[in-house]
């Protein structure tokens, strides 16, 4: 089996490291171009890239996977297979028919549920206690495919989306590594998805991040690590955005005269703000214009009274 394999973050290294560790044919790999970075916008290579010129494999980064000249690129190695983990395109009809084998996608959620591109983020937002990996056909439509093989994993109340996305890149390649023998030899079961049990993971937006402190403590405890770490949510403090990295739901008992976003007590364990129903303990914290620090480090220097009200404006 003759494999490009298209990926571009971290989510997708455990896979092709197993593709190489297993000794299949990586005949090429696809990966998103080198991004600006950092302050100082140093322009960076996708994972993937780093792990694939290390074992010496081509590597293509068209800007986009649709224009002619990059199918052609891809269609000059051959493929049996394409496998994708995060690739972060939506492949044309052209790429999907090249290989004799057909395409498959590792996807970071049971299908049909959380469809989209921000599966493992909108899993813990909503408060789930369960998530895992499917293997699928492509299909022309938003991860709609039918299923090959899936794999359960758990999500603990103290996962935020960087720890849940490793142990699914790792459930993920595992998964990978069983199911391949059977697309090999013609065993694989195609299992089509119930498109009336879908639900959808859109990308996030600027809405998605900014905390609504009339929704209750839970909610919002899920929001805050549904985007840990890598956009962060966030609210208004004196008119500027003020990041919450981590945050706990307190045992302390509302004050039923606060209102939501209303700082009811600064302690030595941090901000403790009331929402819709409960009170939320803001324990990582980044005000504009500093580092991510302990919101109890913040306090030390900086003029946070109780009766604060956080949100309130217009970015």
């Amino acid at each position: 089996m003759r494999i490009v394999f298209m990926g571009t973050p971290e989510f997708a290294v455990p896979s092709l490291e197993l593709l190489i560790r297993e000794g299949y044919d990586v005949a090429a790999v696809v990966t998103q171009p080198d991004r600006p970075k950092g302050r100082k916008r140093t322009l960076t290579p996708p994972p993937v890239k780093e792990v694939a010129l290390k074992h010496g494999l081509p590597v293509l980064q068209p800007e986009r996977i649709r224009r002619p000249e990059a199918v052609e690129a891809i269609a000059a190695y051959k493929p049996d297979l394409i496998v994708t983990a995060a690739y972060g395109q939506i492949l044309p009809v052209a790429v999907l028919e090249l290989p004799r084998l057909g395409c498959i996608n590792v996807h970071g959620s049971l299908l049909p549920k959380y469809r989209g591109g921000a599966p493992i983020q909108r899993a813990i937002m909503n408060g789930e206690r369960v998530t895992g990996v499917t293997i699928m056909y492509m299909a022309e439509g938003l991860d709609t495919g039918d299923m090959i093989s899936r794999v359960e994993v758990p999500i603990a109340d103290d996962d935020t989306s960087g720890t849940l996305f490793a142990k699914l890149s790792v459930a993920g390649a595992e998964l990978l590594g069983r199911t391949l023998p059977s697309i090999a030899d013609g065993t694989a079961v195609a299992v089509p998805q119930n498109d009336a049990e879908a639900t959808y993971a859109p990308n996030l937006t600027r809405d998605d991040e900014r905390i609504d402190w009339s929704r209750s403590a839970r909610e919002i405890y899920n929001q805050v690590r549904g985007l840990s770490p890598f956009a962060g949510a966030f609210t208004l403090w004196n008119g500027e955005p003020f990041k919450v990295w981590a945050c706990a739901v307190s045992d302390d008992s509302a004050d039923t005269a606060a209102a939501p976003g209303e700082v009811v007590r600064v302690t030595g364990e941090g901000i403790a703000v009331q929402t819709g129903n409960g009170v939320l303990l803001l324990t990582q914290i980044q005000p504009a214009g500093k580092r991510a620090m302990p919101a109890a480090e913040w306090l030390k220097g900086a003029r946070l009274a109780v009766g604060t009200v956080f949100g309130g404006g217009e970015l």
